[in-house]
């Protein structure tokens, strides 16, 4: 066990050192991500960290391209120095969560451990369908009126965004079948990820909008509501 949490620790380390260097992550927020990892591997193990590392990875990846192309309609504040602690814990704080779920109520681990891999579904399926979605998508709309809209705005929605999200949900679902076995989870954690991702939107055509919540509230809410949208598939 010793010899699981010392490459945890070495991972750990490199992952810091590699997301300050490469500005993915402010300082504290690099910190921020290695307790979550903790937490994560607490709860799922290598599979955990998998799931949360790939997330982590699409995000970044989505977030740097093409991002010429976007500065003109998104906030260039946004990635200017790399994440910050706030969105690290909007994104991962579910999955936080689910692994201290884990630790108290061991018996129902494989519940914990699949919303946990829903809420990452969800953030990684916003995140591409966000970033992607922009570059790609042709037409867009407002989720709530489905009247044309302009891209980049909150709650503006493209079919090729949309897309690339739910290949986001599927990916971390397959990462998750890779660790835990191939079985019917992996379209509850594609479903799971996709409603949470639609969610997203509309609190952003919404409640954002109307500056009533922040971004990272949006982001917290939308993993929320997919792990618990798995919560309710595991139980029907």
């Amino acid at each position: 066990m010793l010899a699981h949490y010392g490459l945890l620790i070495l991972i750990l380390i490199s992952g810091i050192a590699y997301s300050i260097s490469a500005k993915k992550l402010t300082v504290i927020a690099a910190i921020t991500g290695a307790a979550v990892a903790c937490f994560v591997f607490a709860g799922a193990g290598y599979t955990g960290i998998s799931v949360m590392t790939t997330f982590f990875i699409l995000g970044s990846a989505a977030t740097s391209w093409q991002r010429h192309k976007k500065q003109s309609f998104t906030n260039k504040e946004e990635h200017k120095s790399g994440r910050t602690a706030g969105q690290v814990l909007a994104n991962a704080g579910v999955g936080v969560i689910a692994g201290i779920l884990v630790l108290l109520f061991p018996l129902y681990i494989n519940l914990w451990v699949l919303m946990m891999a829903a809420s990452f579904a969800s953030a990684t399926a916003d995140t591409l369908s966000s970033e992607l979605g922009t570059v790609y998508g042709r037409r867009f709309f407002n989720i709530i009126t489905w009247k044309p809209d302009k891209r980049g705005l909150d709650g503006v929605v493209s079919l090729e965004g949309t897309l690339i999200g739910i290949g986001g949900s599927m990916i971390i679902a397959i990462v998750y079948a890779i660790g835990f076995g191939w079985s019917t989870t992996l379209i509850s954690i594609i479903i799971a990820g996709t409603v949470g991702n639609l969610v997203d939107s509309v609190l952003g055509a919404t409640l954002e909008r109307r500056g009533y919540i922040s971004n990272n509230a949006v982001n917290f809410l939308n993993t929320l509501i997919a792990a618990l949208v798995m919560l309710l598939i595991y139980f029907i």
